[in-house]
């Protein structure tokens, strides 16, 4: 709960900071503040489809070179038994992005950290990923590979997750549009028990449709998400399935 507390506290003061002058140089600092009728990662709801607070920075150098961290409050290891509390995700990245001819990529590493008390024997969601995307016009296809245990499924190594996306925004509107497709195929020397154990494959796909509108920095989305194949690996212990279609309403704030 501690967590959480400072979590709110970060982001309320975010939202305190005063507005720069029109004039002033950018800069190469940014940070961010979220709020979500429910927190959905690759398609699947973090937070048992319950409303979630969410929040990060950002330091982007004119090289390209790009470090941050983000932070969102959680409950699916609790619902999942694996944890008697765990109610903070906190990732922390840092990556290269660039461009050639029509062309931009972008290359990192991901650190998904879970701190909480776990029941014994159990493994944590941490999970360490590399990821390679490039962007043509308006669409992006970007491959995610984890480097060991990944979201609680221990020996994991090679578990992949592929994302193809689109994006357009409508000129003079402010309103942006987009698509999505990915699937999420889990490798590894323990894939095949923790499937028998769940009575179900992790490996699944997802996709989403969505509508944002800039509001003079306030940005409010609704998207649609839905999985296939999403089995009762992804059902909590309260019987939710947290693969399901499901809408989601969101505001953001940049600074």
């Amino acid at each position: 709960m501690l967590k959480n507390k400072l979590l709110v506290a970060a982001l309320a003061s975010a939202f305190a900071l005063p507005a720069l002058a029109e004039d002033a140089p950018a800069s190469p600092f940014s940070s961010n503040v979220s709020l979500t009728s429910n927190y959905l990662y690759r398609g699947i709801s973090q937070t048992g489809a319950k409303p979630a607070i969410q929040g990060g920075f950002d330091y982007a150098g004119s090289s390209g070179l790009y470090i941050g961290a983000w932070g969102s409050s959680i409950s699916w290891l609790s619902d999942a038994g694996v944890a008697t509390s765990a109610g903070l995700e906190l990732d922390t990245y840092f990556g290269y992005k660039g461009t050639g001819g029509p062309i931009s990529y972008d290359v990192g590493f991901l650190r998904y950290n879970y701190p909480g008390t776990y029941v014994a024997g159990a493994t944590t969601g941490d999970t360490n990923e590399v990821y390679g995307a490039i962007t043509y016009s308006i669409v992006t296809l970007k491959y995610s590979y984890a480097l060991g245990q990944t979201f609680g499924v221990p020996d994991a190594k090679g578990t992949n997750y592929i994302d193809l996306s689109a994006s357009y925004t409508i000129p003079n509107t402010g309103v942006s549009l987009g698509a999505h497709y990915g699937k999420q195929t889990y490798k590894g020397s323990s894939a095949k028990y923790t499937a028998a154990i769940a009575s179900g494959t992790p490996t699944y796909s997802d996709y989403k449709l969505s509508v944002s509108k800039d509001f003079s920095g306030y940005v409010l989305g609704l998207a649609y998400s839905d999985t296939k194949d999403a089995s009762a690996f992804y059902t909590s212990l309260q019987n939710k399935k947290l693969g399901k279609g499901t809408a989601v309403l969101s505001l953001t704030r940049t600074f």
